[in-house]
């Protein structure tokens, strides 16, 4: 099918998110200013959003996140930040009515954090701590919580559809793991306790990639053939690299003696034409093809949505991986086979915004 220019880039430009909220009406009027929080490893990314839906932060506005020192210090953190950030957009503090947060998981819908920790909450503290009450409490306004891969996905939602919509879209957010989200006539989907969306551990019918024949693609959660065990940052380092190199005697990372430095130069070596590296990628569209197609016949979504670090590239790589994906997919029907691919905008922001809508949608409710 055509590729058309605004299915590789942001399917929303300043002056359509500005007419999305113009559909709105005086309902958004009531609305003051909602902040969408985004806690990651290392830095908190803020972003406003006013009734109308206009974001009042353009690109990334960060500060050190503390996470590893516990609770305590991590949520006054947040609210130090939070205080920069109304500054930086001109605005007052008391004028922000309520907030969004995100943060990586495992946390249940909730957000109560796992007992057993994870790589970004391992002070013992964290172990069963509610982080969305707790910053409720902290701020004193509402505080509604996303993990990081639904927050993404609800903006690349919102980007293509808008916020009060029925449509249904999936989207992959492919990176040193590969998170996701699936929402559901405009909401996101949860699930029972909050796994709902886990896009990374769907398994895949990967020995249908004839360029992989052999491979068994182990998964860092142990299982083999997982969604993230082909289309990763992990998956190039574990898999990709020990069994494609020896085909490619000479190259360039096999002289580098390390393959966890050497699987951060792929994506740069594929965007410039390298055989190896590309066929490394295409092998990665190739299984969201076969992903995509479990999810037609699951979902029969309006469209999907890609991002992450290994699309953070020029516009022709991006073509190109989209009809590599395309490629992947097996034959649909004909009332399918239409279905548009996307690449997520403005992916560094993208958790922030994309928590910042839920909590502006739950304010209306």
């Amino acid at each position: 099918m055509p590729y058309h220019r605004s299915q590789i880039q942001s399917a929303a430009n300043p002056a359509n998110v500005e007419r999305s909220g113009a559909k709105q009406g005086n309902r958004g009027n009531s609305v003051q200013i909602v902040a969408g929080i985004d806690l990651g490893g290392t830095a908190i990314n803020y972003t406003l959003v006013n009734g109308q839906e206009q974001f009042l932060i353009e690109g990334l506005c960060e500060h050190p996140a503390l996470a590893r020192q516990g609770p305590e210090i991590c949520l006054q953190q947040i609210e130090d930040g939070l205080k920069i950030a109304v500054a930086k957009a001109a605005v007052a503090l008391a004028d922000v009515v309520a907030a969004g947060l995100d943060t990586p998981g495992p946390a249940n819908a909730e957000g109560v954090l796992s007992a057993r920790g994870s790589t970004n909450f391992v002070h013992a503290d964290w172990a069963g701590f509610d982080i969305r009450a707790g910053l409720e409490k902290k701020l004193g306004i509402p505080v509604t919580y996303l993990n990081d891969g639904n927050a993404g996905a609800l903006w690349g939602h919102f980007n293509i559809f808008g916020a009060s919509t029925r449509e249904t879209s999936l989207t992959v957010v492919i990176g040193t793991g590969l998170g996701g989200g699936v929402i559901i006539e405009g909401n996101v989907l949860k699930g029972r306790v909050g796994f709902g969306g886990e896009l990374g551990h769907v398994l895949l019918p990967y020995q249908s990639i004839a360029a992989i024949e052999g491979l068994q693609p182990g998964c860092n959660c142990g299982r083999t053939g997982c969604l993230e065990s082909v289309c990763s940052l992990s998956a190039i380092e574990r898999s990709f690299l020990p069994f494609f190199l020896p085909k490619y005697p000479g190259h360039q990372l096999g002289a580098m003696g390390n393959l966890h430095n050497a699987a951060k130069l792929v994506r740069g070596l594929a965007e410039n034409g390298d055989p190896m590296c590309q066929e490394i990628f295409g092998v990665q569209a190739h299984g969201l093809g076969l992903f995509f197609d479990e999810m037609v016949n699951t979902f029969d979504p309006d469209a999907f949505i890609v991002g992450g670090g290994a699309l953070e590239t020029r516009e022709e790589f991006q073509r190109w991986f989209i009809q590599e994906i395309r490629a992947g997919m097996p034959p649909q029907r004909e009332e399918q086979a239409g279905i548009p691919i996307y690449i997520m905008p403005n992916g560094d922001t993208a958790g922030a915004r994309g928590v910042a809508i839920e909590a502006l949608k739950r304010l209306r409710a």
